[in-house]
């Protein structure tokens, strides 16, 4: 099994740019993608990025292509998730997760993310 820890949520303004952080433990071996998700109040979660483990191929949704930067480290276990220009439609509570044997089946507890007007 994996540990997924995230970090730097916050609340900025929008145009702004935050910078997410998240560290693997445990069964870090196993990872083959590490991902961002987010989910919105009275949404589903949905897809944000991903990044493949070995060969740092990244992989975007449409919706953050060309705003959002994955991004990954792994001699620390981290991955990232640099968010710039910042929409309201960005706010949600943003989940790092670890796909092994096939499927995301790791996540992290979320940070929250929240984009003023």
């Amino acid at each position: 099994q994996v540990q997924l820890l995230e970090s730097g949520g916050g609340l900025v303004q929008a145009g702004g740019s935050l910078r997410l952080s998240c560290v693997a433990s445990g069964r870090t071996r196993s990872v083959s993608v590490m991902a961002w998700f987010r989910q919105a109040p009275g949404k589903e979660r949905e897809f944000v990025a991903s990044i493949t483990w070995n060969g740092g191929r990244a992989n975007y949704a449409d919706s953050t292509r060309g705003r959002f930067t994955v991004s990954r480290e792994n001699a620390k276990n981290m991955v990232y998730l640099q968010m710039n220009n910042l929409k309201p439609e960005d706010t949600a509570v943003y989940y790092c997760a670890a796909r092994t044997l096939g499927s995301y089946n790791n996540w992290g507890q979320g940070t929250q993310v929240t984009v003023f007007s």
